[in-house]
């Protein structure tokens, strides 16, 4: 059995969505979430699940090995960023190489980067005029961002679209697409 070890921030919909499809999966299971929100919603939705999830700081993340030693001691096959806003220690990625994947709520290259994420992009993505948006999956490396891509798709922008009508579009592909490519990757 393949295991996958979520981080997230905030209100945890990407990982309740890929708990939810392994649950009954005999080939990957989501093992455990850890968050740097101490009050990320995304601890009551794995408690509701039954998933075990930790909070941690940025000592014990990027200053110790307290976060990268839990890491170890899961062994997870994959680890998967879902909605996670720090950038991943070189070292954490030194231990776990082409097993960090993150998803990113635009078509990269384009609107990524630091400080570049959620309503930060979709608002960038309707005062730019863009006729186009979509999701991106990708390696992470030690840059936000630029990590080799492994899945894209898209969907159209209409001159009418809200920064929020282009969230709710880039959720709806999220929801679709996420846990296919991480079940895709596990294989």
């Amino acid at each position: 059995m393949k295991r996958v070890v979520i981080f997230a921030s905030g209100s945890g919909t990407n990982a309740e969505n890929l708990i939810k499809f392994f649950q009954n999966n005999d080939n990957a299971s989501v093992i455990q979430v850890l968050t740097n929100n101490p009050y990320a919603k995304v601890l009551e939705r794995c408690k509701i699940l039954k998933v075990s999830a930790l909070s941690f700081n940025r000592v014990a993340f990027s200053k110790s090995n307290d976060v990268l030693n839990i890491l170890k001691a899961s062994q997870p096959d994959l680890i998967v960023l879902a909605g996670f806003l720090w950038k991943f220690p070189e070292f954490i990625l030194n231990e776990f190489k082409n097993k960090v994947i993150n998803i990113h709520p635009a078509l990269l290259p384009k609107y990524g980067g630091k400080g570049m994420y959620g309503m930060h992009v979709h608002n960038a993505v309707v005062a730019n005029k863009e006729t186009e948006t979509g999701i991106t999956v990708h390696f992470v490396n030690e840059n936000y961002d630029e990590g080799a891509i492994i899945f894209q798709t898209k969907c159209e922008v209409l001159p009418t679209d809200s920064a929020e009508d282009v969230a709710a579009k880039i959720h709806e592909l999220e929801m679709a697409h996420f846990p296919i490519v991480v079940e895709t990757l596990l294989k």
